[in-house]
């Protein structure tokens, strides 16, 4: 328990405000990916089919949780609320998609999914350890005390 606590307090006292613009665009974009992947959820079962041997029912089931998670993560990123459990639940996804989905032959297109994908799995890394920052909601000091 001692290093999570030297994680929060060093991400609680090393946190720029430009910081949390990005975490809150990465929050927007996360939920904007989520509401494309439930608008064309047939592209994403389509998309896991080629990739993965899983039975059909498991790839059913994760084009409906992948979603899910994308927007619950993305809003909590986006107002700072529980934000090592967002990004907590979003990296296994993410790293999915690196191993399962991402292909070689369009890794040298300028706008590959692949950097993408990089990019926002290094992002949430980051907020992972670093928290949600001075631009966020907080919870109350009497609502902590009484918790701890």
């Amino acid at each position: 328990m001692d290093l999570l606590h030297r994680f929060e307090y060093w991400g609680d006292n090393h946190h720029p405000k430009w910081i949390d613009i990005i975490r809150i665009i990465l929050g927007i974009f996360l939920c904007y990916k989520g509401i494309d992947f439930l608008l064309n959820t047939s592209f994403l079962i389509s998309l896991m089919s080629g990739s993965a041997s899983f039975s059909s029912f498991i790839i059913v089931l994760l084009a409906h949780i992948i979603p899910f998670v994308h927007l619950v993560g993305g809003i909590l990123l986006v107002m700072g609320i529980l934000t090592r459990f967002a990004c907590l639940i979003q990296i296994p996804v993410l790293i999915c998609a690196l191993i399962f989905v991402n292909t070689v032959k369009d890794v040298l297109l300028p706008y590959a999914e692949l950097y993408v994908t990089i990019t926002v799995l290094l992002a949430l890394i980051y907020f992972l350890i670093a928290g949600n920052g001075p631009l966020s909601l907080k919870i109350p000091e009497e609502e902590k005390k009484k918790g701890h």
